[in-house]
């Protein structure tokens, strides 16, 4: 059975991370420009004939920016958490922190699991977020994508 797919883009702003393990220049608090392109399936079209309503994506456009523009992602096992912490309570950062690591890679994956619950509701189940790209620039991207073709596959 094939299935439609559409994709969105959507700009997550301007944020800054490290890798608190690496031996390269990334251990260093450094920033980038995201942007995450999605892809969004469904097994029936909308009467619209639509996959998503692109219109409908605006609150999932805030709900990335509220975790990604002008923040400082950190993940929590880094071993300055607490001066990330004082920055924040000095009023010098807005820091979101990360369980699972963070990193283009886990960014996509947070940016999927986000997309999925939001299409999810959005459209009562219909449609699912099936990939996720997120670029640190025009240079670097990593995915997050669902292996399965049918949402019942991945609820159950």
């Amino acid at each position: 059975m094939g299935k439609y797919v559409s994709t969105k883009i959507i700009p997550l702003g301007s944020c800054a991370f490290r890798q608190p393990f690496a031996s390269s220049h990334c251990r260093f608090i450094h920033g980038y420009r995201l942007q995450a392109k999605f892809w969004f399936s469904c097994n029936q079209l909308d009467k619209n004939n639509w996959v998503v309503d692109f219109g409908g994506l605006k609150k999932l456009k805030t709900l990335l920016e509220e975790t990604f523009d002008h923040k400082t992602v950190v993940w929590s096992q880094d071993p300055d958490l607490d001066m990330f912490k004082s920055l924040e309570q000095r009023n010098m950062i807005e820091l979101v922190i990360f369980d699972e690591g963070v990193g283009i890679e886990k960014f996509a994956k947070f940016c999927y699991d986000t997309a999925n619950d939001f299409v999810d509701g959005l459209t009562e189940g219909r449609c699912w977020c099936s990939k996720v790209e997120v670029w640190e620039h025009e240079g670097n991207s990593a995915c997050y994508e669902m292996e399965l073709n049918q949402p019942t596959e991945w609820k159950s």
